[in-house]
């Protein structure tokens, strides 16, 4: 047989010679693949922008070079970064034979934290840096105060538009970065105010008595004579840290003032640490390295928990406080209501992953167990008051967790046939193709299993609000028929036994009226999933279904509507003398099994909301503060943000 011999189109389509290879030079990559850099072009890839720069000060300070940070945005969205550090280096590159400040700013990787002597601790370990933050502006201009001079920058998307220039003499010593984030780049180029003052102070709490400012002409202050300012200083450091994630929560006797011990090895690194206890049944332990929240823990986390549950299971026995008899507590025992900051300093960092939410420098693990063995031993001897608190705490859980633990191993053997009676289960059984809908009452679960997909969509019917398991105990939230409900359905468990592999579903979807009690349900749940199983959110695993508010009708022709503002647009367009009818839905139940399809369940058309933790130092204290049992905290934040509010469901 002859072989076919390839028609133009066909070689022209398969030719692969030097010419079908681009190289991308320059900044050019992070303009192609943003994503790549920065994790996103949305908000928090725009967010991540200012990290950035900020973080190249916060070396600065961690070097002992500066004291000071300002961050400015600017009434053109803007964002200015200035500290009073050493200034980036000004003179000719040996290698590039381009001005320091030019290669920062335009080469990637490029820095002084790559083996050289600039910094002996950063946590811009990973490369991206302020040359991302150039490439992705559409504008940014440098200022450096070094060597009696100021000397000025300006760049536009990475390229170099006005080449270093000397503008003026001073003895001062710092750097100022302002930069515009490029429109055709992200999707927003409004800056969340919230989210970076909690950044900031968070910043702040890490590098004890550096001053961080905040100012944002955007926004007026209360008084309304003068843009939105705040500044963070604490002289504690991360004991101050401890004491402001437990504000509002009761501590335990003795504990007004957090626990405090630091260790440190030649070579290896320094490790700090603040504890303190409250009277909830939660841990809160936030842990850093080299200011990077390392969010999925790591090896001085680790280190820190065998350390932890070691030393207390030995003060309870020597003080006759655990009898012979009796186990060990474990770890979930001696870490309820545990408040706990991780803060640790060392030159190699070794981080699993780009984002660097893991800690794998494997010394560090040892470290950590002998500061806290050493540490917290020392205090316990020395505060027995506050020590035996402590140890009450841990053996009141432990008792609970005893009691529970028949509950648990019922679980682990209870397969898919015991599943609960009111799921009604997909076919499927791979799941991340599959999806649980949780959905409020009887009603909207039964319209909702007569509009799902069978194959591949699993409906859970809660009867009536679930439990707001932030006001009470492991024990107590287990009683609860819907919270044990909702564990066997999902399938990971909870607590030490969480298992994300186990996860039935891959798509945990919240589907509740659109109304005030339904939005009260979906915040109980959001609740428990942060308590039991926040991992489920951390993988991406919960989302919230956006039923449509209205139908709106013009003769045969129906168009759903998800918000009062797109109503409003939507009868603009309407020719003037139009007959319509618009329908409120004010439960889920009010829609048709085929409406409740086509509205928010068909993959093709709904709309899901993705639960995310961005901040899980807010969403702490969001949580503890609106969902526990003190009412002068939510008082406060309904006083704080009742302007905010749009529209009152009364």
């Amino acid at each position: 047989m002859a072989a076919s011999t390839p028609t133009n189109a066909q070689s022209r389509s398969s030719s692969y010679d030097a010419d079908d290879i681009i190289v991308l030079e320059g900044l050019e990559p992070v303009r192609k693949r943003p994503g790549m850099y920065i994790g996103s072009t949305g908000p928090r890839g725009l967010h991540h922008l200012v990290y950035e720069v900020v973080d190249n000060s916060i070396d600065e300070a961690m070097a002992g070079f500066a004291t000071r940070i300002d961050v400015v945005i600017g009434t053109d969205n803007s964002v200015s970064v200035t500290d009073n550090g050493r200034g980036i280096p000004i003179s000719k590159h040996p290698k590039k034979k381009i001005s320091t400040l030019e290669v920062v700013l335009t080469i990637l990787h490029a820095g002084g934290k790559f083996g050289g002597e600039g910094y002996k601790v950063s946590g811009g370990l990973h490369g991206v840096g302020v040359s991302v933050v150039n490439a992705l502006s559409t504008r940014l201009d440098a200022e450096v105060m070094r060597e009696g001079g100021i000397w000025e920058m300006s760049f536009a998307r990475g390229k170099t538009t006005r080449k270093l220039t000397q503008t003026g003499k001073t003895r001062r010593t710092g750097t100022r970065i302002t930069f515009w984030a490029d429109e055709e780049v992200f999707e927003t180029t409004h800056y969340d105010n919230d989210i970076l003052t909690a950044r900031l102070r968070e910043m702040a709490f890490l590098n004890k008595n550096l001053k961080i400012t905040f100012t944002d002409h955007r926004q007026r202050n209360e008084a309304g004579d003068g843009p939105f300012y705040e500044e963070y200083q604490y002289a504690g450091g991360i004991v101050d840290f401890a004491k402001y994630v437990n504000e509002g929560k009761d501590v335990l006797p003795g504990l007004s003032k957090p626990i405090y011990f630091s260790a440190e090895q030649e070579n290896v690194g320094e490790i700090e640490f603040a504890l303190q206890w409250n009277t909830t049944h939660y841990e809160t332990t936030l842990a850093f390295a080299n200011n990077i929240h390392t969010t999925e823990g790591g090896t001085h986390v680790e280190g820190f928990k065998n350390g932890l549950t070691k030393v207390l299971n030995n003060y309870a026995r020597a003080k006759n406080l655990l009898k012979d008899k009796e186990d060990n507590m474990v770890g979930e025992d001696v870490r309820s209501g545990l408040t706990c900051i991780i803060s640790v300093k060392l030159r190699n960092p070794q981080f699993e992953g780009q984002t660097k939410t893991k800690l794998g420098n494997t010394e560090i693990r040892s470290l950590a167990q002998s500061a806290v063995s050493q540490g917290l031993a020392e205090f316990l001897e020395e505060h027995p008051n506050p020590a035996r608190e402590i140890v009450k705490k841990a053996l009141e859980e432990k008792r609970v967790r005893e009691a529970v633990s028949n509950y648990k191993k019922s679980q682990r053997k209870q397969k898919d046939a015991t599943l609960p009676g009111k799921l009604a289960r997909c076919s499927l059984k791979d799941p991340e193709l599959t999806e649980l809908y949780i959905v409020e009452g009887d009603s909207a679960g039964g319209s909702a299993k007569q509009a799902r997909e069978r194959s591949f969509q699993a409906i859970l019917p809660l009867r009536g609000k679930i439990l707001n398991i932030e006001k009470v105990n492991i024990h107590r939230s287990l009683s609860s028929e819907s919270i044990n409900t909702l564990i066997t359905a999902i399938g990971t468990g909870i607590g030490e036994d969480f298992d994300i592999e186990k996860a039935r579903y891959h798509k945990a979807i919240i589907m509740t009226d659109a109304d005030v009690d339904g939005a009260h349900i979906r915040i109980l749940l959001l609740t428990f999933f942060y308590r039991f199983m926040p991992q489920m959110i951390e993988h991406g695993y919960v989302y919230i279904a956006q039923p449509p508010l209205y139908r709106l009708s013009v003769g045969r022709k129906h168009n759903y509507i998800y918000s009062e503002d797109a109503l409003k647009r939507e009868l603009k367009t309407l020719p003037p003398e139009t007959k319509y009818s618009i329908q409120r839905y004010k439960g889920l139940g009010e829609m048709d099994p085929q409406q409740l399809w086509e509205t928010t369940m068909e993959p093709k058309s709904r709309t899901l909301l993705q639960v995310t933790i961005d901040d899980a130092l807010a969403a702490e204290k969001v949580v503890s503060e609106l969902m526990g049992d003190k009412v002068e905290p939510r008082k406060l934040f309904i006083q704080k943000h009742a302007r905010d509010v749009r529209f009152l469901d009364i």
